[in-house]
């Protein structure tokens, strides 16, 4: 006997059909809704740091230095200073700690640093401790410069990162001898920069920036930051902190990639009489269209009215940039110009750094400098005496 179209038995296919497409709507909110690809210590609030230097994952007492502040933009932008390597011990600490421990910065920006170095954050804690700023912002700085050569624990594996996997191909030497550009789209630079920022997150810093992004990104239409981004704000959500995360976006104006950032930074663009030039690229090195251009970022053409931007006197080693032209300028000069140049910025809502701990060009002239002449320093015991007159401008609200 033949079987009716519409009876039972024929429905059972319709059933499973709305059973396996009710599975997949379920899995694919999971996909959506939670991220995915996390190392297995994702969303373990209790889990504590690992010794680095334990041959294995060796599980340490976790030590609370102190509750951090909440990074407020807001205030950053009207508070901070650039002390570049304040807790990567890159100046001379027995000056520059008491000269941030003393200052009215309240945001150290590049405070922990990377470039061609790992961080060694041992001795950010020793550092922060003795700093004892309850009331401080720290942000670390990612660089666009690895060392091929460099030695350091990959703790999940149990061995040596693979400095050389992490290199973007053709850029060998970018940097000098055993160097390279480190790319984002390789797995074992993704697993370098989770375990950093998540050490980083843990000693206390709040604010993490990268260097150069269109070094370390290959395509900004396909690019690989944003999910580098995403593992880092959901390891802060489960830890219960909040950051803050910004980019040296250079010439880079796509509006949909530089909404993965809080904020962009970047130069001046200082000439010695202390005016700042009005277009978007530095004419010290930019003539016409097609030259290399090195972006004022507080320029409208570079700026996002919905993403903050900070600014300071910028450095690339090189006479002539921001901060050789600052250093070389007579003292009342130079009190002036950071005047201007806070008062200016302020008024445009960008947020002008202060410098602290800065890198200047080895041998260029005669410039002031700090307790080494490879480093500005504004301490009134050296030659810049520039500290009382920044502590004059920033607003004295200390805890």
């Amino acid at each position: 006997m033949g079987h009716s179209l519409f009876s039972g038995k024929r429905r059972r296919p319709r059933k499973r059909f709305v059973i396996i497409f009710l599975g997949v709507c379920i899995l694919a909110i999971g996909f959506i809704f939670f991220p995915q690809g996390l190392d297995p210590y994702y969303l373990n609030q209790d889990v504590p740091p690992i010794d680095d230097k334990a041959g294995v994952e060796i599980v340490v007492p976790s030590i609370r230095l102190w509750k951090p502040v909440r990074p407020d933009i807001a205030r950053i932008k009207k508070e901070g200073c650039v002390a570049d390597g304040l807790l990567s011990d890159y100046n001379k600490p027995e000056v520059d700690i008491p000269l941030a421990r003393e200052s009215d910065c309240h945001y150290f920006h590049r405070a922990l640093e990377t470039w061609l170095k790992p961080p060694d954050f041992e001795e950010a804690q020793r550092i922060l401790l003795e700093l004892d700023r309850p009331d401080a912002v720290y942000g670390m700085f990612i660089a666009e410069a690895i060392d091929r050569k460099a030695d350091y624990l990959y703790r999940k594996e149990n061995r040596l990162f693979d400095f050389s996997e992490m290199c973007r191909k053709h850029s060998k030497h970018f940097w000098g001898e055993h160097t390279c550009k480190p790319s984002l789209k390789t797995k074992e630079y993704q697993n370098y920069l989770r375990q950093i920022t998540r050490d980083a997150m843990d000693v206390g810093v709040r604010v993490f920036l990268f260097g150069q992004i269109h070094h370390q990104e290959e395509s900004t239409r396909f690019p690989k930051v944003d999910n580098v981004i995403r593992e880092m704000r959901s390891y802060a959500d489960a830890r219960g902190i909040e950051i803050l995360i910004g980019a040296q976006t250079g010439e880079i104006t796509r509006e949909k990639y530089l909404k993965h950032f809080d904020f962009i930074e970047g130069g001046i663009g200082l000439w010695p009489d202390g005016h700042v030039e009005g277009g978007p690229c530095f004419t010290k090195f930019w003539k016409q269209e097609g030259d290399w251009c090195w972006p004022l970022m507080w320029h409208e053409r570079w700026r996002s009215l919905d993403i903050d931007t900070f600014v300071y006197l910028d450095w690339n080693g090189q006479k002539d940039d921001d901060m050789h032209v600052f250093a070389s300028m007579p003292t009342p000069l130079r009190h002036h110009t950071l005047e201007n140049l806070y008062s200016a910025m302020t008024a445009r809502n960008i947020g002008f750094f202060f410098p602290l701990i800065t890198p200047l060009p080895r041998n260029k002239g005669d410039n002031c400098y700090g307790p080494r002449k490879s480093f500005y320093s504004p301490a009134m015991d050296y030659d810049c005496k520039d500290m009382e007159m920044i502590n004059t401008l920033l607003p004295d609200q200390k805890e």
